[in-house]
């Protein structure tokens, strides 16, 4: 709860993390928070749980509190909290943001509703009805268009962020780069605007963003930190450097569906007991695998000497 009342110091890398299963497909609450300490020790400024990485779709609304109460025990206020609290539910979402708002999130992600495309409208009264009902917990709108079929627009965003002092900015996982332009021109710098795609996280910076929501920091906590860290030290080659370097391991998450690759080689590396994801998703192929070993063999440098401390 330490960042909630200042959310605008919320920036940098935060970590999506992924939600590690046991073989049997139970959450490994000591896994997850294995992970997220490896987080902390490597550099990363804030730590998400339960967004498109963390597979919350498979999940039941008591195990996402419960992943939510681990990661609160383990990061006390180290580093700001994000945890995703969205459902295609309006109850759902409101039971989730209930608890990430006293567990003491610093700010929650709550995804565009998915599956029914709602209007403009509809979804500015969805986050309206969030944002009014938590009035002093910062709202950050998670826009994942290729996921939910629906894409919040900029001036919708300004409605919301006009309207709700606790409506502080978006995660923008959208392709289309004018449109994370266009969301900072409609709403001013103040806007918090994050990039959940990976290779837009760097450009981002040079137009104001906050910072990125990265999965690539799964596997390289320390490297995807330090990119955003060299920015704004102004050593812009140096933090371009570090994006080209990482595009292998960009490459690697999307082999297949995101987050089997990356939990494939977390299992591998001995960060988790086992690669498990919930269906519908499935373990990489052999197919698969074979093009993320060449991948990690690529960029495996960027997650070699990594544990304690970057």
């Amino acid at each position: 709860m330490k960042f909630r009342s200042d959310p605008s110091v919320i920036r940098g890398s935060i970590a999506p993390v992924v939600t590690p299963f046991t073989d049997e497909g139970a959450v490994d609450h000591d896994g997850l928070a294995g992970l997220i300490r490896f987080q902390l020790d490597n550099g990363s400024h804030g730590i998400s749980l339960g967004g498109s990485t963390g597979e919350p779709s498979a999940q039941s609304v008591a195990e996402r509190i419960a992943g939510m109460r681990t990661a609160v025990e383990v990061i006390g206020d180290r580093v700001p909290f994000l945890p995703g609290t969205g459902s295609h539910k309006l109850g759902e979402t409101i039971e989730l943001t209930a608890a990430a708002h006293e567990l003491g999130a610093d700010a929650v992600l709550v995804i565009t509703p998915y599956y029914a495309r709602p209007t403009q409208d509809a979804l500015y009264q969805w986050y309206a009805t969030v944002a009014g009902e938590f009035p002093d917990l910062p709202i950050v709108a998670y826009n994942v268009p290729s996921r939910t079929a629906v894409d919040i627009a900029p001036e919708t965003v300004k409605r919301l962020f006009t309207d709700f002092d606790n409506f502080v900015g978006v995660k923008e996982t959208t392709k289309d780069f004018e449109h994370f332009s266009r969301v900072l021109h409609a709403c001013g710098r103040s806007l918090l605007v994050w990039s959940g795609i990976e290779l837009l996280c760097l450009p981002l910076l040079a137009l104001g963003g906050a910072g990125f929501v990265s999965a690539v920091a799964n596997l390289t906590p320390g490297a995807v930190a330090r990119m955003y860290e060299l920015w704004e030290a102004g050593d812009f080659d140096a933090a371009r450097d570090l994006h080209y370097r990482l595009h292998p391991l960009v490459d690697l998450l999307f082999v297949e569906t995101n987050p089997a690759p990356a939990k494939w080689v977390l299992a591998q590396q001995g960060r988790i007991s086992s690669p498990h994801v919930r269906p519908p998703l499935t373990t990489p192929t052999d197919a698969g695998l074979a093009k993320i070993r060449a991948l990690l063999a690529e960029g495996g440098d960027l997650t070699a000497g990594i544990g304690a401390g970057r």
